[in-house]
């Protein structure tokens, strides 16, 4: 009988694009399924910026891997060697940016579909904050502008994702209304320097680059409001 493989997904709340000491990096890697992996980053939610491309391969071009980029806005590869190309891939490890483009982009091209079947196949998926939204089946996010929130994802994480959770003015009491009245499931809220793992879609693992920084469960507390439970994590360095 075949083994199946364990599916499963990171949200981070740093990596190399906003921290210097590369421990959620580290840390995510940690995870892949393989000593040397083949990791791809996926820029579409800013837009396949070069300069954001650029400060990925040169993060993890020194690390135990072996570092790829898939842009989306001039497509290279037909739809058979992008099926190839991602199934082959050990993490994809997602950016950030405007979660709702990405994902209308991602459709066009079928990346979601592929997505999901790498997931299945055991790919460990990964992102920061828009790439930590798209996972879920809802998001909290700046995408059309004002703090909203978005009633869509890949809905590969049950429930909905809230990044930003101590950085950005309004993100906490904007994210915990959304959950309250129903416009978003009950979900997960990261501070920055957080990362937490899921494994079949239940929280296995949470750790922080950033002592005090904590990964909350918030969900409605049946009086018109909504709670939040800060969970344990193990300080990383």
């Amino acid at each position: 009988m075949a083994v199946v493989p364990a599916r499963r997904l990171a949200l981070l709340g740093g990596g190399f694009s906003t921290d210097d000491d590369g421990l959620l990096d580290d840390w995510v890697l940690s995870h892949a399924r393989t000593p040397r992996p083949q990791v791809c980053f996926v820029p579409t939610a800013r837009g396949d910026a070069s300069a954001y491309i650029e400060r990925f391969l040169d993060a993890f071009r020194s690390r135990s891997c072996e570092p790829s980029v898939l842009p989306l806005f001039q497509r290279e590869l037909d739809d058979d060697a992008l099926r190839t190309f991602l199934l082959a891939q050990d993490v994809v490890y997602v950016g950030g940016g405007n979660t709702a483009n990405l994902l209308a982009v991602w459709r066009a091209h079928g990346v979601d579909r592929l997505l999901r079947e790498a997931y299945g196949r055991g790919t460990l998926l990964c992102g920061i904050s828009a790439g930590a939204n798209c996972w879920a089946e809802g998001s909290h996010t700046d995408s059309f502008g004002p703090l909203t929130f978005l009633p869509d994802g890949l809905g590969l994480l049950p429930g909905s994702v809230c990044p930003h959770y101590d950085s950005e003015p309004g993100r906490r009491p904007s994210y915990r209304a959304a959950v309250a009245v129903g416009a978003l499931p009950a979900g997960w809220a990261l501070e920055d320097g957080v990362g937490a793992l899921f494994t079949d879609g239940l929280l296995t693992e949470v750790v922080t680059r950033t002592a005090g920084a904590n990964l909350y469960r918030v969900e409605p507390d049946g009086e018109d409001g909504a709670g939040e439970r800060a969970l344990d994590c193990r300080l990383l360095g």
